[in-house]
């Protein structure tokens, strides 16, 4: 025994000298390099982990409550954890995570659908310093069940169904068929499991769902021979995403499944120390970082803060003597020299060697000075010097006029007044953002040529640029500016510098040092939804029906964010495919916010000239000056009436009763004649049930009270349900035209506003549709 542990000592010795080559992440260790590793006289790992200060294992070894580390000297190799009775051991302790092990919750049932066995992990850290990161994700593998987790007064789940056709295959994809992801809230230190079996009752309508199986035909799933070859049991469980993959059939035939989940996948953590910011702890008893490192807020709701070593530094930020400085000249694959190298707090020098000049950090980037290159120069620099002090003093003026001239630019361009909204709204400094000098974009766009315009409208020009980095971005450049317009463009500029979201156009940064302003976006590539939708003869291709409800999916749900997620609520009051833009993979990107409003904290309106475009324009926002979310829902059901007909929103071409797209879609709706302007491929390819509730959404969208609409998020929740749909579409081959009335039944009667193209009467309509109700296409 004692040999064993001999060798497992040598072997962690040299494991810490290592990387973790199986690490999946971006995480880095560099207290492992410092030799004040621990508090003195107190161990600094247990077993495999490495246990830093401010954690410490043994008594007055760690910085406080909630980072003593509890080491069972009992187990080979010794094993980590919170206390002598905690259920989890500690994985992995970086710079500002821990990796614990997991327990899986699951629910068993017998042969016949009966619930015999199962178990719920609840974790609680709330008398803790860490949070549950967002690197982790609830996953649910199983079938016809619905698991959630609730922490606080938030929960999320996810739903998972099997189906009983033989040819339907279980992919190794985590999307909804016998495993699915779904995202936790923010900033939870505790989570409960729970889980909702789905039972027949609750799963048709009238026959509409009947291959979706149930407990009891769980033999029945793809083709099984026997009820035993499937795994009874579903589970839960909340871990690293990117530490789990889903092998599809092999998983749910799996028995074992359960121990190989919590052999290999953790629950993440993050750390912080106590709970103020670095400001407040240094002003209350001093924060706990020592000599060269910094401190740095943590980003969760709780606070606390972290310290890290300077650059050009190492070892441990919480101990004395604080960080070291790292000797680059030791290190020549880190730090490469190939000359002479002086180590200087923080840095390093590298200089060619005597007789030699160039680029000593490069190999080969020295060369022999020639001496009488040398001499030449020395001669000719006599005469020269006067004319060069002349010339230093007039392009010193020429810079000086430059630098006032820039000033005034910025300064007439909005840049006091960006500034001032970015403090009083909350958001980032101007110093975060990328500031490009006019050279840099000028030959990013090969002098703005036109040859390299995107797109031209009302706020201005997109042109589309290079940047030395070879990054493609757009590049906008507005129209000169008034009193007003100016209002607008820092308005763009302050909503955008406090929005992160994947399916938003992201600002990389801005010049204002010319006369007329410039934006810098990333570049979308595949052009916009609008184009995709009307104009099949450019060459771009059609969009099948499920990248329609993908794209119309990811658009509502950057919208939600805007409303509900962002800083302050933002209503882009400009919703339209044009204003969609597609990446490479088809990606929505929501653009385009000049005509954008912030919603003061409190308020759910606000009143505003009305701006907007013909088509999308939410008529109760026209007539009353009422600006709300709910008008930016009301421009998102003439995309969605676009996506069903690939129509126009306005068409001079169509008569009269059909110019207007809202008006005519609610007319065919309330008139059951929907099959005569829905695009013939989306018929084709959509199910049943999604077209239904997808018709009847666009319909809820268009109502003329907005409190009667949906909100964004709603929207977004239906058409993420609808996305999971997988059945039989419609023949229309053979359906005839009276068919489609199995879209609608007499019954709940909606109000909708039906917008003119001529302004020159004012009409409501009505429509009957009990049957296409939420229960039809919820589970």
């Amino acid at each position: 025994m004692k040999t064993l542990v001999l060798m497992w000592v040598l072997l962690l010795m040299f494991s810490v000298t290592t990387s973790d080559t199986n690490s999946n992440t971006s995480e880095t260790y560099t207290l492992i390099k410092a030799s004040n590793l621990a508090k003195p006289d107190c161990p600094s790992q247990c077993g495999d982990v490495i246990v830093p200060y401010p954690f410490g294992i043994g008594s007055n070894c760690s910085i406080g409550p909630g980072f003593d580390v509890y080491c069972n000297m009992s187990t080979l190799p010794p094993k980590a954890s919170f206390s002598e009775a905690d259920y989890a051991s500690i994985k992995r302790i970086s710079d500002s995570t821990l990796r614990i092990s997991n327990m899986v919750s699951s629910r068993c049932y017998s042969p016949d659908g009966e619930i015999r066995g199962g178990f719920n992990f609840s974790p609680n850290f709330s008398n803790l310093p860490y949070t549950i990161s967002e690197i982790n994700k609830l996953t649910v593998i199983g079938c016809n069940e619905y698991a959630w987790v609730t922490s606080r007064t938030e929960s999320t789940g996810c739903l998972v169904i099997c189906y009983k056709q033989e040819n339907t295959l279980v992919g190794d994809e985590c999307s909804g068929h016998a495993c699915c992801q779904s995202s936790l809230p923010e900033n939870i230190n505790y989570y409960v499991t729970r889980f909702y079996a789905l039972q027949e009752s609750n799963l048709t309508n009238n026959g509409s769902l009947n291959n979706i199986i149930t407990r009891p035909l769980l033999g029945e799933v793809l083709g099984m021979s026997s009820r035993e070859s499937l795994n009874p049991c579903t589970y839960a469980f909340v871990g690293d995403a990117d530490a789990f993959k889903f092998n599809g059939r092999t998983d749910l035939d799996d028995t074992s499944l359960r121990k190989k989940i919590e052999d290999t996948v953790p629950i993440v953590l993050e750390w912080a120390i106590g709970d103020l910011n670095c400001t407040e702890a240094e002003a209350t008893n001093g924060s706990a970082c020592q000599s060269n490192s910094k401190c740095v807020n943590s980003p969760r709701e709780t606070g606390g803060y972290r310290c890290i070593c300077d650059e050009g530094y190492e070892g441990n930020p919480y101990l004395s003597p604080g960080c070291q400085d790292i000797d680059e000249c030791k290190d020549v694959e880190a730090f490469p020299c190939h000359g002479t190298c002086v180590n200087i707090p923080g840095n390093y020098t590298c200089k060619c060697k005597q007789g030699y000049s160039g680029d000593a950090k490069i190999k080969d980037g020295c060369s022999r000075e020639i001496p009488v290159l040398q001499l030449a120069l020395g001669i000719g620099l006599g005469f020269p010097a006067i004319l060069t002090g002349i010339s230093v003093l007039y392009f010193t003026a020429k810079k000086r006029k430059l630098v006032k001239l820039r000033e005034k630019f910025f300064e007439q361009n909005g840049g006091v007044l960006l500034q001032d909204k970015l403090k009083t709204k909350g958001g980032v400094g101007i110093g975060s953002m990328r500031i490009f000098r006019v050279e840099e974009l000028e030959a990013a766009t090969e002098n703005f040529a036109e040859d390299r315009i995107l797109g031209k409208g009302g706020n201005g020009i997109v042109y589309k640029g290079t940047l030395p980095d070879k990054c493609v971005v757009a590049i906008k450049k507005s129209q000169r500016l008034d009193q007003g317009q100016r209002e607008q463009f820092i308005n763009e500029m302050v909503i955008l510098t406090q929005i992160n979201h994947q399916n938003i156009v992201q600002l990389l940064g801005c010049c204002l040092e010319t006369d007329i302003p410039l934006l810098v976006y990333e570049f979308v590539s595949n052009d916009t939804l609008n184009r995709h939708i009307h104009n099949q003869t450019s060459g771009l291709g059609r969009l099948s029906w499920n990248n329609r409800l993908r794209i119309a999916h990811e658009s509502a749900g950057a919208l939600a964010y805007l409303h509900t997620d962002a800083r302050m609520s933002i209503i882009h009051r400009d919703v339209k495919s044009t204003n969609i833009l597609l990446d490479d993979n088809y990606t929505a990107k929501i653009a385009d916010f000049g005509a954008s409003r912030l919603v003061p904290l409190g308020h759910d309106q606000v009143t505003t000239l009305v701006q907007g475009t013909l088509g999308y324009l939410d008529p109760e926002y026209f007539h009353t000056g009422q600006l709300t979310d709910k008008s930016d829902v009301y421009s998102f059901g003439v995309v969605l009436a676009e996506l069903l007909t690939g129509k126009k929103p306005i068409n001079i071409e169509r008569c009269l009763d059909e110019r207007n797209l809202a008006t005519y879609f609610v007319n065919a709706m309330k008139e059951n004649q929907l099959l005569d302007i829905l695009e013939h491929q989306v018929v084709n390819e959509a199910t049943d049930e999604q077209l239904k509730a997808t018709c009847y959404l666009a319909c809820r969208c268009l109502n003329i009270a907005s409190e009667r609409r949906p909100s964004m998020k709603e929207v977004t929740m239906e058409l993420e349900t609808l996305r999971k749909f997988r059945k039989h579409p419609w023949d229309c081959q053979d359906m005839k035209y009276n068919e489609m009335s199995s879209l609608m039944i007499e019954g709940e009667e909606v109000d909708l506003y039906t917008v003119p193209f001529i302004d020159n009467s004012d009409t409501f309509g009505e429509y009957s549709s009990s049957s296409i109700k939420r229960k039809d296409i919820m589970l």
